[in-house]
């Protein structure tokens, strides 16, 4: 006799920790940028603006609990990973121009070794909007409701992708052949042709 445990599911019960970690750190990053005034440039808005499109879809999620808010928090965890890389690039180039300025004459090696340990501005800095990004996606993928909508969209358009190149071979159309096939072969045995 098996017993059944109640209680969380424990896929349930880490996607909760992990939205929770996500949360606080998108709050600690904000906060962060806006004491260091990370929005004196257009281009330094974009952390505070994906954190607080991420928010937003956050609370929809915890609202709504639907696929809508899922499918716009992994938008938003993709906008967040892409923004990492270009923030990795944008922090390297303006610390580059500083050390450039600071001195021409500096050879390729000791610019690449003096933007590695530049301060201000870090440039590893934007790979917490990267990791973010990963946590959210974690976040999304690991929803039941979200893979299975998935996948039934991927069977669809398998199906109409056949379709469109004139395969008439799709997954729906073999199922009912199979059974029409056991529908004739019980026949046949139930009903045997005389001299056959």
């Amino acid at each position: 006799m098996e017993t059944r445990r109640v209680g969380a599911d424990p896929v349930e019960l880490l996607r909760g920790l992990l939205l929770a970690v996500l949360v606080i750190g998108l709050l600690g990053t904000v906060t962060e940028l806006v004491l260091l005034e990370h929005y004196e440039q257009v281009l330094q808005l974009v952390p505070v603006v994906l954190i607080a499109a991420a928010l937003v879809a956050i609370a929809w999620q915890l609202i709504s609990r639907n696929v809508g808010s899922l499918r716009a928090l992994e938008i938003i965890m993709i906008l967040f990973v892409l923004a990492g890389f270009a923030g990795v690039l944008a922090h390297f180039h303006g610390s580059a121009e500083f050390q450039l300025d600071l001195n021409p004459s500096m050879s390729t090696w000791e610019l690449l070794e003096k933007v590695m340990r530049a301060k201000a501005p870090p440039l590893l800095a934007p790979g917490m909007m990267l990791q973010m990004g990963l946590l959210g996606l974690i976040y999304v993928y690991s929803d039941a409701r979200y893979r299975a909508r998935l996948a039934r969209s991927r069977i669809q358009g398998t199906a109409l992708g056949r379709r469109d190149r004139g395969d008439r071979d799709d997954p729906g159309q073999r199922i009912q052949r199979g059974v029409e096939a056991r529908a004739q072969h019980r026949d046949r045995i139930r009903h045997p042709v005389a001299g056959g």
